[in-house]
């Protein structure tokens, strides 16, 4: 999901905010939503997330000045741990280190960023470590109060192979659609579709995933992609699809009906979220007595 407007611009006593920071804040807040609410509840609140992005970024901010002016110690085996994780996902140390070459820095110097990350991490513990867990009664309460909102939707289980067209001319969309009949000419002969998505795929399902999208609901998938995927049988093979991304051939694998809530299979998410809640006002009001003693200007 993207914001539908920028972000304005802020600082805390003329010290700048990056953009980035509020995408970041913001982007983790949609991802935790939708682990709790339907998507089209999480859309409709963008706005409202979008202001919660940027007191979270400025909360952020305030916790690491505040996490570095405190004697909180940091153990060097989990800097050790996060350096290695991040050197893994980029790949490998020498890409890792070009990285950091690249962003101006160096290994030492990101070791510094990650020992204060980890401080404002600590410090967030400890403010929410006397936050009381939701009781039982709690989460009963909530769940019936909120039931329709944990309904489950019609969703369907798919693969895809995609094709992009090399441009924009005529031939190369002839192209793009001969390859992708050929391929459902193997398939309807007897081939294998997660075979031949990791052949052909130019989405990263292909290889990831032999085209797996795995389950989804409406609206998750752009419209002309989401139409055609529900309006397939269980077990069907699509017509080529034409969508922004290019064409499609899609399979549906499963699908299921909408189904109401039940208590037992949302109750261990509703206690997280409630958990979130409550360590969120925590920290909240801690931010709120920080922010009592800077200038914060938005513009």
């Amino acid at each position: 999901m993207k914001t539908t407007s920028t972000f304005p611009r802020v600082s805390i006593d003329g010290e700048l905010i990056p953009p980035e920071a509020i995408e970041h804040e913001f982007n983790r807040l949609i991802q935790f939503y939708r682990g709790h609410l339907p998507e089209e509840q999480v859309r409709a609140q963008a706005q409202q997330l979008g202001q919660r992005a940027i007191d979270q970024a400025i909360g952020a901010k305030l916790l690491l000045k505040r996490a570095l002016q405190l004697d909180l110690p940091v153990a060097e085996a989990d800097i050790d741990e996060q350096l290695a994780e991040v050197a893994e996902q980029l790949g490998g140390r020498q890409k890792f280190l070009a990285a950091l070459k690249e962003q101006g820095t160096d290994e030492a110097g990101f070791r510094d960023q990650l020992r204060v990350g980890v401080k404002a991490n600590k410090l967030i513990e400890k403010i929410g470590a006397g936050v009381d867990e939701p009781r039982e009664d709690e989460i009963r309460v909530h769940f019936e109060e909120h039931k329709n909102e944990y309904q489950r939707e019609a969703r369907v289980l798919a693969q895809h192979i995609l094709v992009t067209p090399a441009n924009d001319t005529p031939q190369a969309k002839f192209d793009a659609i001969g390859k992708l009949n050929e391929i459902r000419a193997r398939i309807e002969a007897g081939g294998d579709f997660a075979e031949e998505a990791a052949a052909h795929s130019d989405c990263p399902s292909g290889k990831e995933a032999g085209g797996s999208l795995g389950w989804f609901s409406r609206g998750m998938m752009v419209a002309v992609f989401d139409e055609a995927v529900f309006a397939l049988k269980k077990e069907e093979l699509s017509e080529v699809v034409e969508s922004e991304f290019g064409y499609h051939l899609i399979y549906k694998n499963d699908e299921e009906a909408a189904k109401a809530a039940e208590f037992d299979d949302v109750r261990e998410s509703i206690r997280d979220f409630l958990r979130h809640v409550r360590r969120g006002e925590a920290v909240s009001a801690y931010v709120a007595e920080l922010r009592e003693k800077v200038k914060v200007e938005i513009i």
